[in-house]
């Protein structure tokens, strides 16, 4: 009997630990996602919504979006011009100037044609827009 009993419990030492974590981690949990003033939100592990949630854009991709967006509603120069201010203002974004502005180009060349789409053509990011029009007028 007292063989049984130690071995109940070895097994009990083992397996109590490991239930206990994986229901631990399983539980629902505080977090805050902005700052302690303001509501928390509940996360399970079973929502489906986290993984929509923890995906995050890029900052090149916000700004390529919103600028070819100002393309559709205004003109090439205008979206050429906050180009340029969002890569003085915020150096990191530099190293994308010149992928942006070949979209705005190929985006001019889909609304005006090839031609009327050269005209906004400027020296922003080392004419990569004018790089754009070409590639897709030609």
């Amino acid at each position: 009997m007292n063989h049984a009993a130690r071995r109940i419990g070895r097994t009990l030492a083992l397996v109590l630990p490991v239930v206990l974590v994986l229901s631990g981690t399983l539980a629902v949990t505080h977090v805050p996602w902005s700052s302690p003033d303001t509501d928390s939100q509940m996360l399970t592990a079973s929502s489906q919504k986290a993984s929509t949630h923890a995906k995050s854009r890029a900052p090149q991709d916000i700004l390529r979006e919103r600028l070819l967006s100002e393309l559709q509603q205004k003109d090439p120069g205008v979206a050429l011009t906050h180009l340029q201010e969002a890569t003085n203002s915020r150096p990191s974004l530099a190293k994308h100037c010149a992928s942006i502005a070949r979209a705005l180009g190929r985006a001019a060349v889909a609304k005006y044609g090839g031609q009327r789409a050269q005209r906004y053509s400027r020296p922003a990011c080392d004419t990569a827009f004018a790089y754009g029009v070409a590639q897709e007028a030609g």
